[in-house]
């Protein structure tokens, strides 16, 4: 039964939402007034968690996947006792605070993932139940369930409208992935009106269809139906579960309740007053009744007391499996096992090679000394050469596999590996695809570098060196438009060599990386004498070096990345026979390269010598920072086409003969 002080509770919830929201005089207030008693039952009766450790590992992670109700999570985080002070709710929104526009990962205590573009959240909750799954499959042990918590996620109309959700949701129940619980908060309202002009479907149905267990609750403010729901989806361990709410978005709100008028913007004072007169409270401003804090409160001793439990679970999980405690714990602490780069292959100029299959190579190298190292493709694992060898495939109801099968649906395989990599335990998680398809991904790639996650994104087949699929397999702005985004790396190795050396430096990162690999066989170069593969991994290490050099200062510096780079090659030992003192610079990442000391970037790329000249297959807009005023950047500023890659090239110019003739133009010669 619904007790006045969980009535108090909930309203309380809302009132400090809408307190904060017109305080700042901005935000969202109809989803924290809707979705209160829902978001109340939830962090009261069934998430396990400890508001002074955050990052307890066993905890229950809970994503609100529509981020623009930002002040449900903040209001529930103060309320709880997680280091979000009354100040800093009183601050929503603000320069500063801890309490911005869209939850945000780092920056909130108790905040799991970025959320606010609809749909990847719920895409990211998928994310978190597979690391759980895996990780339960691989440590669990009879009588020790070390790994053994649920991911809750509130996930709105807006959420489900999103195809990125429908493709997580298609996996999580081909996956059965039973310890995944979504509460929709099904108000039939979005931000311009009535959901029904768009959205008229049986979500239930759909969501059966893909594989999921479904509950319906007709009354969002029944907290003991919402309750039994939840306990009832707990139950279920076979296949994820969607509980449909219905709630009215603004609840409470006589004039702009069940309204989009209550979605995106403050109630306004008049309202503010009616409202608060409704619920009971009194018109101060964030007022905080004490019965209702000290209910909400109880969490801290609760937490507390959960995780003791845990830790003696632990402590016998050690003495009973010592080995694979310890190989659990270094996983959560994302540390890399000592020797984890003993194995990466050295390669030799006798066999061209493409980079795609070095990088192959280089994976299973790796991943063979990092269990808990997994990833997977969209569907295309046989041409991005990113299968783990010897180890097996997730499938129907099947989920302790290293090699996550996603199928065709990039967008979601970006959030879900977000979501392994924000998990924790899972070490360096990957996905892997054609370059081309990276712009289904952008969204997630983007968010992965807001949140500075330690992922890979693997692409193959990066350029026109396509060949004769054609302009649309072939990426031309690709590689330009993901070194613009902040945070991210972006590697594009010029031989297999620089493949390796890509690949551990990407390990070593504490930020996302793009790692972009080629189709077409290429020449290994060693460095002319430059100190061969040693060179290459410090190189690479530091985004950028002299590959091959002249005595003294050159005339001329010739740049590339990626596959042009061998092509920069010919035209520099052909310059070189010709007396001209030419330089060979390779920018396989140029955010690393930027980040150098100034004196470092100076020795690679003296000011003094302004004839450069850079060729890479793709657009020339961004090479100007590096070729300056007086260079000429060689690229690709169109479409591809279909015909035999190397065609493509001479018809595009990207020839040996093309920097020979710019280098000489810009040398008077």
């Amino acid at each position: 039964m619904q007790t006045d002080l969980t009535t108090l509770a909930i309203n309380t919830i809302r009132v400090l939402s809408i307190d904060a929201v017109q305080k700042a005089n901005s935000g969202h207030p109809g989803l924290p007034m809707g979705a209160a008693a829902m978001a109340y039952t939830l962090w009261t009766r069934h998430l396990r968690h400890n508001p002074r450790n955050p990052h307890w590992a066993n905890r229950d992670r809970f994503i609100l996947s529509p981020g623009h109700g930002s002040m449900l999570i903040y209001s529930l985080l103060y309320l709880t006792g997680y280091e979000v002070s009354l100040d800093e709710i009183k601050n929503f929104r603000q320069w500063g605070s801890i309490t911005p526009g869209h939850p945000e990962y780092h920056v909130t205590p108790g905040v799991e993932t970025t959320t606010g573009p609809l749909g990847q959240g719920a895409a990211n909750a998928v994310g978190f139940a597979l690391a759980e799954a895996f990780l339960a499959a691989k440590f669990n042990r009879p009588g020790h369930q070390i790994v053994d918590h649920y991911t809750y996620a509130i996930v709105s109309d807006g959420d489900l409208m999103e195809g990125i959700s429908g493709e997580a949701a298609s996996l999580a129940g081909t996956w059965g992935l039973g310890k995944l619980i979504c509460l929709y908060d099904s108000n039939d309202i979005t931000l311009d009106g009535k959901a029904n002009m768009t959205f008229n479907e049986d979500v239930a149905a759909r969501y059966r269809a893909y594989g999921w267990h479904t509950l319906l609750v007709e009354n969002g403010n029944d907290v003991e139906a919402i309750d039994a729901a939840i306990r009832a989806a707990k139950a279920v361990t076979d296949q994820p579960s969607l509980i449909v709410v219905k709630t009215v978005i603004g609840y409470g709100s006589p004039n702009k309740g069940g309204t989009s008028e209550a979605h995106g913007s403050p109630l306004g004072a008049d309202e503010v007053k009616l409202v608060k007169d409704f619920y009971g409270f009194p018109q101060e401003a964030f007022h905080i009744p004490g019965t209702a804090l000290e209910h909400f409160r109880e969490a801290i001793e609760r937490g507390a007391a959960q995780e003791h439990a845990w830790n003696q679970q632990m402590v016998a999980f050690h003495s009973t499996y010592p080995e694979v405690a310890d190989t659990y714990e270094r996983a959560l602490a994302g540390h890399l096992p000592d020797g984890w780069d003993a194995d990466l292959p050295r390669f030799t100029p006798e066999k061209k090679i493409a980079t795609r299959n070095a990088s192959g190579q280089v994976l299973n190298a790796i991943a063979k000394h990092i269990p808990t190292m997994i990833g997977g493709d969209a569907d295309l694992a046989g041409s991005t050469k990113t299968l783990i060898k010897g180890e097996g495939n997730t499938g129907y109801h099947d989920v302790s596999a290293r090699n996550v099968r996603f199928g065709v649906r990039e967008h979601a395989m970006g959030a879900i590996v977000n979501g392994l990599a924000l998990h924790g335990g899972i070490i360096k998680p990957y996905s892997a695809t054609f370059l081309t398809f990276s712009d289904y991904m952008r969204p997630t790639i983007r968010l992965g570098a807001l949140m500075a996650i330690r992922t890979l994104y693997v692409f193959t087949h990066d350029s026109i060196g396509v060949g004769e699929d054609g302009p649309t397999h072939e990426p031309v702005e690709h590689v330009m438009s993901l070194r613009l985004i902040p945070g991210l790396y972006t590697f594009r190795p010029a031989d297999a060599n620089e493949t390796a050396a890509t690949w551990r430096q990407a390990m070593l990162l504490d930020k996302p990386a793009v790692l972009v690999f080629t189709r077409q066989d290429l020449p290994v170069l060693m460095g002319d004498g430059r100190g061969g593969v040693d060179a290459v991994y410090a190189g690479v290490s530091r985004g950028g070096y002299v590959l091959a050099d002249c005595d003294g200062t050159p005339e001329v510096i010739l740049l590339g990345s990626g596959s042009e780079v061998h092509i920069a090659h010919e035209a520099y030992k052909a310059l070189t026979a010709e007396g001209v003192k030419a330089r060979l610079v390779s920018l396989p990442c140029w955010e690393l390269f930027d980040q150098q000391p100034a004196e470092y970037k100076e020795s690679v790329l003296p000011t003094g010598v302004t004839a450069r000249v850079s060729i890479e297959a793709g657009v020339t807009s961004g090479w100007q920072k590096y070729v300056g005023l007086n260079g000429i950047a060689i690229g690709v500023d169109r479409f591809g086409a279909s015909a035999p890659y190397q065609r493509i090239y001479e018809e595009y110019g990207l020839t040996p003969t093309a920097v020979i003739d710019a280098a000489k133009r810009l040398l008077g010669k």
